[in-house]
């Protein structure tokens, strides 16, 4: 019945039970408490020693000079390379240290989770690794690309597509690090890069021969010529005003503006007249 109070024996046992546990599970939760604090505070002065050994190094002046700075600022970190890298380490070491913490308790159900986390951490700061470093080759790559491309007056935008390619590819090994599957972001890597090569082939296909040639002849006259001349090209005379990529603009004595295309002032005869 349920109103008949449990025998004392039955009570005593269950007490001594719990007791028991309780004993058992004080000194593991101690311990876990200690080695929290202890390695959280080693982890700290871990990163301090890294960062300082580090910026001894001079590792944040080179990563100024390849622009990894900016890369970083542009995803929201601290603009120092050695102190990003010492923030890694300590996250990290915390990580590992409270997986051990969880596991000294005695959570039997928890390890195999513990130690599929604790085997996935070295995999998720080297996809880490490689995306800022896709990011850090895809700018420099932009910055090179754009500048030969201004000298070889290319209208289209071949440092975006670049640093594109270079970020995809290596967002995708990251991705392969971490176990994502890949198949998607390779599909979307080859639309964009097909999407490239139409938009050059549109650029210096059949329809746009003209627009090239008028763009390589712009060398000839950017070397050639310059700002404040004044020219003449068969009944057309005038000061130089600018040279576009496609054309030269001419100011006329009566105030007109006129746009001669460059591939005409390499086949045709310019007269240069003196001051």
């Amino acid at each position: 019945m349920s109103g008949v109070p449990a025998p004392p024996a039955v009570s005593a046992s269950i007490l001594s039970e719990a007791g028991q546990t309780l004993g058992g599970f004080l000194p593991r939760l101690g311990g876990a408490l200690v080695l929290i604090v202890a390695g959280f505070l080693v982890a700290r002065l871990l990163a301090g020693a890294i960062r300082k050994a580090l910026e001894k190094a001079k590792l944040d002046s080179l990563a100024e000079r390849w622009g990894v700075h900016d890369a970083l600022e542009r995803i929201g970190l601290e603009r120092s390379l050695s102190r990003v890298l010492a923030s890694a380490v300590r996250v990290a070491l915390r990580l590992v240290v409270l997986f051990a913490a969880l596991s000294l308790l005695g959570l039997q159900f928890l390890s195999a989770s513990l130690n599929a986390a604790l085997l996935f951490l070295p995999s998720l700061l080297i996809a880490a690794a490689l995306v800022l470093a896709g990011i850090v080759l895809g700018g420099m790559a932009r910055e090179r690309v754009d500048r030969t491309a201004y000298q070889m007056d290319l209208p289209v935008p071949l440092g975006s597509v670049a640093q594109v390619a270079i970020v995809a590819v290596f967002t995708i090994m990251a991705a392969a690090q971490v176990h994502i599957p890949t198949q998607i972001l390779v599909l979307l890597l080859a639309i964009a890069v097909g999407a490239s090569a139409l938009m050059l082939a549109l650029a210096f296909g059949l329809g746009g021969r003209e627009v090239a040639r008028a763009l390589s002849a712009s060398r000839y006259v950017r070397s050639a010529h310059s700002v404040g001349q004044t020219i003449s090209l068969g009944d057309v005379r005038g000061e130089i005003t600018s040279i576009e990529p496609a054309a030269t603009v001419l100011r006329t004595p009566n105030g007109d503006e006129v746009r001669l295309p460059n591939h005409l002032m390499v086949e045709s005869v310019v007269r240069v007249h003196s001051a």
